[in-house]
């Protein structure tokens, strides 16, 4: 065919084996209570930039430094995270991708988690611990949107410029760090749970 797909924009989805999520995901369950009743300077940061959730990301970025827990989830991202930089044709012969940074998210109703990217990092990341029942998923921008200058409406067959991978627990989505991404807003009640995370090669 005449018309060809240049410049593809890969994303990695993909779950924890299902014998050993369970009790890794109890563990982070359990450690990220635990963090949110210590952390009163995370507390401060997401009453002011997080509203109706807590996050570790204003005070306790390096969790997987601090927490055999966050050390295991890193272990078993690890393969996933090569395998995705293989896809993406990184050329990494003598070079360490390694995690920077790792935090935890608690989405309570009506929090929400606005478009951004992570510009200081090479892959990054989400693992879901729990997802209740309609919680929000990650929402993608197609990073040609805004270079989309007079194009007309497209069918729905054809794509629209944003894309949403369902959360699921047990599950990790692994992204470039300069793909704009959200969170749209949480309606349901029951608190989702998630680990972000960022990598590096230098």
């Amino acid at each position: 065919m005449p018309a060809q797909a240049l410049f593809p924009t890969l994303v990695h989805v993909a779950r924890l084996p299902e014998r050993s999520r369970a009790t890794l995901n109890r563990e982070l369950k359990r450690e990220a209570a635990q963090l949110r009743d210590a952390d009163a300077a995370g507390r401060r940061w997401s009453a002011r930039n997080y509203p109706n959730g807590y996050t570790s990301y204003g005070s306790l970025d390096r969790l997987h430094r601090m927490s055999s827990t966050f050390a295991t989830l890193e272990a078993k991202l690890r393969r996933h995270v090569l395998a995705y930089a293989r896809d993406l044709g990184y050329d990494l012969d003598g070079r360490a991708l390694s995690m920077t940074d790792c935090w935890i998210n608690v989405m309570g109703r009506n929090a929400a988690h606005g478009l951004h990217l992570h510009p200081t990092s090479t892959i990054s990341g989400t693992y879901y611990v729990q997802v209740p029942r309609g919680a929000p998923g990650l929402k993608f921008e197609d990073p040609r949107l805004d270079r989309l200058m007079a194009a007309p409406p497209r069918r729905a067959d054809a794509g629209q410029p944003w894309v949403t991978v369902p959360a699921v627990a047990g599950q990790v989505v692994l992204f470039e760090s300069w793909l704009r991404h959200e969170v749209p807003q949480q309606r349901v009640a029951a608190e989702r749970i998630s680990v972000s995370f960022n990598y590096n090669w230098f």
